[in-house]
């Protein structure tokens, strides 16, 4: 497919890197030329210096035929208005932007376009690696009802069945990491040490969820 980014800082040149190694063709806008070195002497796509939501520089990046559009300057509104325009008056259906502000991020979550909020993203991660206890939310819908998270489980959980998490949380096991390799759990699959569990879960069941894994099996009646 034929990707547009705006931006070609650390993300955006990783990006298009990236997306250019997976086989799409790729075009990169960014208003400093500089910043087209951040791509490399092998890189083969096109570099527009512009606004990323001039119509011209959106033309010339061959935005018609684009079928995904990512807005990763460092500016919010830039980033907001460039996805914007990207969708509503071009039609690209995969759009995301990256949003410094975390208020603004849940905010343009709810009016529909995708947002990756830059601090969030950075806490959770870290979060992850000093504090693992409970879920952490890997994905939300564009309403916010409605989250991927990987949970945390009380070791007495390995040896039982992936089913028993649906049958006591209000929660739904989406897939399991294992070994590095996601399965789709059977009614068979079995939960086995190093297991990371990913379960679909409604935000406002989060914390009753963790609440429930956190306790041996035994504990809550299974």
């Amino acid at each position: 497919m034929h990707v547009v980014i705006m931006g070609c800082g650390r993300v955006g040149s990783a990006l298009a890197i990236e997306l250019e190694n997976l086989g799409h063709s790729v075009s990169v806008i960014d208003q400093n030329r500089e910043a087209f070195r951040r791509l490399g002497p092998d890189f083969k796509g096109r570099t527009i210096a512009g606004v990323g939501f001039d119509r011209d520089t959106l033309l010339e990046a061959g935005i018609e035929s684009a079928e995904a559009f990512a807005a990763v300057s460092n500016g919010d509104n830039s980033n907001i208005l460039a996805a914007r325009v990207a969708r509503e008056s071009y039609g690209v259906k995969n759009v995301v932007a990256r949003i410094y502000d975390p208020g603004r991020a849940e905010i343009y979550q709810r009016l529909g376009i995708p947002t990756v909020a830059t601090v969030l993203w950075a806490t959770d991660q870290i979060l992850r690696k000093l504090a693992p206890d409970g879920s952490r939310s890997e994905w939300r819908d564009q309403t916010a009802t409605v989250e991927l998270c990987e949970v945390v489980l009380h070791n007495d959980w390995y040896g039982e069945p992936a089913s028993l998490i649906d049958q006591v949380t209000p929660a739904r096991v989406a897939f399991i990491t294992r070994i590095g390799e996601g399965l789709i759990p059977t009614e068979h699959t079995v939960i086995q040490e190093g297991d990371l569990i990913h379960v679909m879960v409604a935000e406002k069941d989060r914390a009753r969820t963790d609440e429930i894994l956190s306790k041996s099996p035994d504990e809550i009646g299974k």
